[in-house]
């Protein structure tokens, strides 16, 4: 990975840009999640309602810890969500009440993920928070899984593509439940 590249993406993020990069299973787009109006030009992008809400990716926990209400989750339960971490599971966390609508739509909870994917690891811990990760594709079309296809499709829509490949994985993450452990799409 080219670290020019990486402060590239991070000069946009700071702008209020939305971006695409790899992720485990394929590309995202990405925004700073605290930026309502980058938000709001990602789900323009993407076509997507904003009362469906959004991931956040991060390099650690404590990165995510702001947005969530650890308090509501049963005992025992954070401590099987962080044995997941990192990796390709996310997991919809009650959200603090500041937690702004644009992030978890119609739902009181955000859906989050510790990133297993070393260039968006990087890319987090660069930017020094989580971003906003939504796969790289308007609603209903196939993800791009590659930096072509992402340009392609979408590169005129975004700021910046930050090169990079995925993990591989066939899937997108799992998502389960950070209440009752169940899952709401397999991986």
């Amino acid at each position: 990975m080219n670290p020019q590249d990486l402060l590239t993406a991070v000069e946009h993020l700071n702008k209020g840009a939305v971006i695409g990069y790899a992720t485990e299973a394929v590309f995202g787009l990405g925004c700073d999640p605290d930026n309502g109006e980058a938000v709001r030009r990602l789900l323009e992008i993407k076509q997507r309602p904003e009362e469906k809400g959004l991931v956040l990716i991060a390099a650690d926990f404590s990165q995510l810890r702001p947005y969530l209400d650890l308090a509501a989750l049963p005992p025992g339960r954070l401590e099987v969500i962080l044995d997941s971490w990192p990796g390709p599971y996310t997991w919809v966390i009650p959200a603090r009440p500041e937690v702004p609508l644009w992030l978890r739509g119609r739902f009181d909870s955000l859906a989050v993920r510790v990133t297993s994917h070393r260039q968006a690891h990087d890319l987090c811990l660069a930017f020094g928070k989580p971003l906003v990760s939504t796969s790289a594709n308007k609603a209903g079309d196939e993800p791009a899984r590659t930096v072509e296809a992402l340009s392609s499709r979408l590169g005129g829509e975004l700021d910046f593509i930050l090169p990079g490949v995925t993990d591989g994985l066939a899937n997108p993450s799992l998502i389960r439940d950070g209440i009752t452990g169940e899952t709401l799409r397999p991986a």
